[in-house]
């Protein structure tokens, strides 16, 4: 009986050696940094944009660089045009979560979702990115199916015989 008493004592005390060298690598792990959040839609798709100041102007999209996530040169633009209306091209990195809907919304949602955040960083340019309608959230979405039809509006070809 006083055999299994020890080798409990002696994995209790394993634990607990154990459990500070954990709490230390976690601690390692975690590296806070300050950035500011924002959320961009379009149709379907759902864009959570992390800003960090002081950046060299690197945009990661699901952890992958823009021009690689994006390949076709006019997505690429889409997505950069506030922070070229802006003039602040080089000064924010961003990091963007994207998910939901086709590339052109996705790429539309990143646009509103980066110029949202510019806006948190500087009030001032709220009327030139509204004048450009970054700022304006597009509630355009798809038609529902009606029933009997073969699309939402679209109706089964009529034929006389």
């Amino acid at each position: 009986m006083t055999a299994t008493k020890k080798a409990t004592t002696k994995k209790t005390a394993e634990k607990v050696s154990v459990e500070p060298a954990a709490a230390e690598e976690t601690k390692k792990k975690r590296v806070r940094h300050t950035y500011l959040y924002a959320v961009g839609r379009r149709k379907r798709a759902i864009a959570r944009t992390r800003l960090f100041k002081n950046g060299t102007g690197k945009i990661t999209i699901n952890d992958k660089d823009y021009t690689v996530f994006f390949p076709y040169f006019h997505h690429q633009q889409v997505v950069a045009q506030p922070l070229e209306t802006a003039s602040k091209r080089k000064e924010f990195d961003f990091t963007i979560k994207v998910q939901g809907g086709g590339v052109n919304g996705q790429a539309e949602a990143i646009r509103h979702g980066i110029a949202r955040a510019l806006l948190l960083i500087d009030k001032d340019l709220k009327p030139t990115l509204k004048a450009e309608g970054y700022l304006k959230r597009d509630p355009r979405q798809k038609e529902r199916k009606k029933p009997g039809l073969k699309r939402a509006r679209r109706a089964p070809q009529f034929s006389k015989r």
